[in-house]
């Protein structure tokens, strides 16, 4: 039997699901899931390989239009993911409208690999809903796959799993078949850190702030991390710092704990935070934190 592989690319609209699908789909959490929307920043790709096929999925920032160059150059890696995906993994769910963003849509109407529509959240819906949903669908991409499913639930995703192996294209794999991913640990652990603010803060906190690992140190029995978080004032830093240091203490604490989980060892977490004021415009400081080539 011949072997097939191929880059499965997901996009799809901020709070869709997109995140929680590929780490579903993968059996790893690679992609932080929060209920705010720009949780995903970065393109991350899963890899999920059998004795003759291997799917690379891809990751992607939620579709919006960009205010400053960070969200420009998330929209860039949703047209780079477009532009070289062998299949389109469009996540939509229940609850928005199904235009928004339209132009991506009829983007979808001209592209020439195949497109897989997932319609999540199915398990907050009717069946009612969902078939009319899906008939809508239909008739906007009618060349799509239309798959219902529950990504959180874990349900109906042998489905996508199904369409998405029959359309690969006839390949060697791309990646070692023993790798998961093609992010390294220290990645992770900012990705980890930058959850936890996302959770704990609100109104524009989390968009002001950056990871960086400045120390990432594997010894016998524990990781030692240095992290910093950079905010764009300094009014954000007392914020991020809290009274007395409780609210950097309690994220800090909070990222340790998923850090170990992650990666099965000891993990010894040291946070600074400093004010950065252009990080999110400045070319220069984007291209440091892998937002541009």
């Amino acid at each position: 039997m011949a072997h097939r592989a191929g880059f499965v690319n997901i996009i799809g609209n901020p709070n869709v699901g997109k995140s929680t699908l590929m780490n579903a789909l993968v059996g790893e959490k690679l992609s932080i899931v929060t209920a705010k929307a720009q949780t995903t920043r970065h393109r991350i790709m899963g890899i999920v390989s059998g004795e003759d096929y291997q799917i690379v999925y891809s990751d992607t920032p939620g579709i919006l239009k960009p205010n400053y160059r960070l969200q420009q150059n998330m929209m860039n890696f949703v047209d780079a993911a477009i532009g070289d995906a062998d299949i389109i993994l469009y996540v939509t769910d229940t609850v928005e409208k199904g235009d928004k963003n339209a132009d991506y849509i009829a983007k979808l109407r001209t592209v020439d690999c195949p497109v897989v529509v997932c319609l999540n959240k199915i398990d907050i819906s009717s069946q009612e809903k969902v078939v009319e949903l899906m008939q809508w669908w239909k008739e906007q991409l009618p060349g799509a796959e239309i798959i219902p499913v529950s990504a959180k639930e874990n349900f109906n995703l042998q489905s996508v799993l199904e369409a998405v192996s029959s359309r690969l294209p006839e390949a060697p794999a791309w990646f070692d078949k023993d790798q998961f991913t093609d992010r390294n640990l220290r990645f992770f652990a900012s990705e980890i850190l930058r959850e936890k603010i996302l959770e704990n803060y609100s109104e524009e906190i989390p968009y002001s702030c950056q990871v960086e690992i400045e120390q990432f140190k594997e010894g016998e029995e524990r990781y030692d991390i240095s992290a910093v978080i950079y905010v764009m004032r300094d009014s954000q830093k007392g914020i991020i710092i809290g009274k007395r240091g409780e609210m950097l203490k309690k994220v800090g604490t909070e990222a340790r704990l998923e850090m170990e989980d992650f990666f099965q060892k000891k993990v010894f977490l040291s946070t600074f935070v400093k004010v950065d004021p252009d990080w999110r415009t400045s070319r220069r400081e984007l291209r440091r934190f892998g937002y541009e080539e």
